[in-house]
């Protein structure tokens, strides 16, 4: 009687304490249903996960510990399942022990399972050091590149614009009205007077036979056709040794030689040179003056060999000149020297710019950037900033996954627009790391994993660390 009744209490028991276990959790179910919230297990350190705590804490450089849910935590045991294969830095230093060890601050080595890692050639880096690394990643495409040709040069006079004043006779200078170098002048100004023997005797020639002509006015018509013509040959000939028109119209008005006759500016523009003196004596053909136009300026730049088959004339400029930072002057490709200049490897170009305000002054330096006329052309690209260029290969580090990354080599073309034209490595859609590619560089000793691309048992000997190998 009494085992009966203590198998009948047994199970009651039972029954009650099953009732109400369920009822605990029904009750919990509902409380994270009405709360929409999960409860963390506990939290860990964000840089080491083998240091917990049971409640929010911050480590040492004030981030917050993360929080471990329920389901996280069994699917951080389901994925870590496995053989140990080493353990890693904490800090992410390019260090490994094949057992458990301590770093210099104190923190635990973490370890790495079989199968945590892709491939040999990958890195990887923990979601929370990507977040702060700041790693960006860009599409590499296709795109129109157009690339900016830049040289150097200086502003010259245009050649075609610099007039010599040279006298046509024998002659002194009376009077000197432009007597500075730098002096700018007019078309038409008076440059000097001059005192000519042979201007005096061409003068009486012409009044003599402008006297025969009237003269002959009752004769026959060859005597006045032939008078005519003298008079018509010695006024031509004061003309012709640059004598000015009002000049010869005062000689025809007054009927006696001019003592002294002024030799005019043949065009606006400055003087750049003036051997003329108050008083000297000038030979026929001596130079007195060099007057140029700076109307328009020609600006000689210096274009690397590479780059001349990219220019043609008529080709837009655009000048920058150092004396005014901000301005741009427009110009136009003028003539592209037909010589190289073997010691910098660089072929002349003439810039022809507008100088209308004067502001081009010969002898400023400035640089000129042209627009390449290579074809347009779609390229495969990336950008600049993706490229991590060793000197001796060129890499990219490609995402092959979350927290993923391949280092690849790659062989690179056109540069423009910020972007490098892929020739070989690369196809469009694939993703590379724009930004914090050199510190995800440093944070994973990307130097070893780039020297398994030379070595041919790379694949054999990256299956096991160093540290497995032989000890750290």
């Amino acid at each position: 009687m009494t085992k009966h009744f203590l198998v009948c209490l047994i199970l009651m028991l039972g029954v009650s304490l099953g009732f109400w276990v369920g009822r605990l959790e029904v009750l919990e179910n509902q409380d994270v249903t009405a709360t929409g919230e999960r409860k963390p297990l506990y939290y860990r350190h964000p840089m080491n996960p083998q240091i917990t705590s049971p409640t929010p804490a911050k480590d040492e450089m004030s981030m917050d510990y993360v929080p471990v849910y329920a389901e996280e935590q069994v699917q951080s045991v389901q994925s870590k399942s496995g053989k140990i294969l080493y353990y890693r830095h904490p800090m992410g230093a390019a260090d490994t022990s094949p057992v458990p060890k301590k770093d210099e601050m104190g923190m635990d080595y973490l370890p790495v399972y079989e199968g945590e890692l892709a491939t040999p050639k990958q890195i990887q880096i923990s979601p929370e050091k990507i977040q702060k690394l700041g790693v960006k990643t860009e599409t590499v495409a296709k795109r129109t590149l157009t690339r900016s040709i830049r040289a150097l040069g200086s502003i010259q006079v245009d050649e075609r614009r610099i007039h010599a004043v040279t006298p046509k006779f024998e002659g002194w200078i009376q009077r000197l009205y432009v007597n500075t170098t730098g002096q700018t002048v007019k078309r038409g100004q008076p440059l000097l007077e001059i005192y000519s023997p042979e201007l005096m005797t061409a003068q009486q020639e012409y009044l003599i036979a402008q006297q025969g002509q009237l003269a002959m006015q009752q004769g026959s018509a060859q005597a006045r056709d032939t008078a005519a013509r003298l008079a018509e040959n010695a006024l031509q000939r004061l003309h012709y040794w640059d004598i000015a028109q009002a000049q010869l119209r005062r000689l025809q008005t007054q009927e006696k030689p001019l003592d002294t006759l002024p030799l005019l500016a043949p065009v606006n523009g400055v003087v750049l040179e003036k051997p003329a003196v108050e008083g000297m004596r000038f030979m026929p053909g001596e130079l007195l003056f060099r007057i140029a136009d700076l109307g328009t300026v020609w600006l000689l730049a210096e274009v690397f060999e590479q780059d001349i088959g990219e220019i043609r004339s008529g080709q837009v400029a655009q000048v920058a000149i150092n004396a005014y930072p901000d301005q741009l002057f427009s110009g136009k490709v003028g003539f592209i020297y037909p010589t190289l200049a073997t010691e910098t490897r660089t072929v002349k170009v003439r810039i022809e710019l507008s100088n209308s305000e004067g502001l081009l002054k010969p002898g400023l330096y400035g640089g000129v950037t042209l627009t390449a006329l290579g074809n347009k052309k779609t390229r495969l690209a990336v950008p600049d900033s993706a490229v991590i260029d060793s000197g001796i290969r060129q890499i990219v580090l490609l995402q092959r996954g979350e927290g993923r990354f391949e280092p690849r080599a790659v062989k690179l073309g056109l540069q423009a627009d910020g972007y490098r034209e892929v020739l070989d490595g690369l196809e469009a859609g694939d993703k590379v790391v724009t930004r914090a590619n050199f510190l995800i560089d440093a944070e994973s000793n990307l130097k070893s994993v780039l020297d398994s691309f030379d070595s041919p048992d790379a694949e054999a000997s990256q299956a096991m660390p160093e540290a497995q190998q032989g000890g750290h």
